[in-house]
């Protein structure tokens, strides 16, 4: 099983961030290199303990998606999610936001596990790498999007 731990810091209040962490938010920063869209369960607008959120993108010009179902829910502070895709990788992901001074700090966790022996081997070689420069684009993403609104509101 593949272990990624990345954080970035966020010039922007913790609520602030807390915010982009809602269905229809999410989609601004996270998996923008599918053009994903979220699709939740109930039509909830809010994430939830047991909620079951299938997210659907284009990746190399094949459908991809995932089946996710939140585990942890702490409105602001933190989202814990395990899927499915539908080439068989499972795994959790986390973030947690905390925080630090006037700004916040956002650590994010993913860990997967490719199927099968080759998928094992694949993984290793080059998976890894690709699953930690898209994580890393995305918190890129996520504090940009956060400092742009947390600068808007200091006026």
């Amino acid at each position: 099983m593949a272990k990624i731990a990345l954080s970035v810091e966020i010039a922007a209040p913790a609520n602030l961030v807390g915010a982009l962490f809602i269905p229809q938010r999410m989609p601004y920063w996270y998996g923008q290199e599918m053009d994903c869209r979220f699709e939740v369960q109930r039509g909830a607008s809010e994430f939830e303990a047991g909620l079951k959120v299938k997210i659907i993108g284009q990746l190399a010009k094949r459908e991809v998606s995932l089946v996710a179902v939140v585990t942890e829910y702490k409105r602001g502070r933190l989202l814990e999610w395990r899927f499915r895709d539908s080439y068989g990788v499972s795994g959790m992901q986390r973030w947690e936001i905390q925080p630090v001074g006037k700004g916040a700090r956002v650590v994010m966790r993913d860990e997967y596990e490719l199927p099968g022996r080759i998928g094992k081997f694949w993984d290793r070689i080059f998976t890894q790498y690709a699953v930690r420069a898209r994580d890393r684009r995305d918190l890129e993403r996520l504090k940009g999007i956060a400092e742009q609104a947390g600068s808007a509101t200091r006026f």
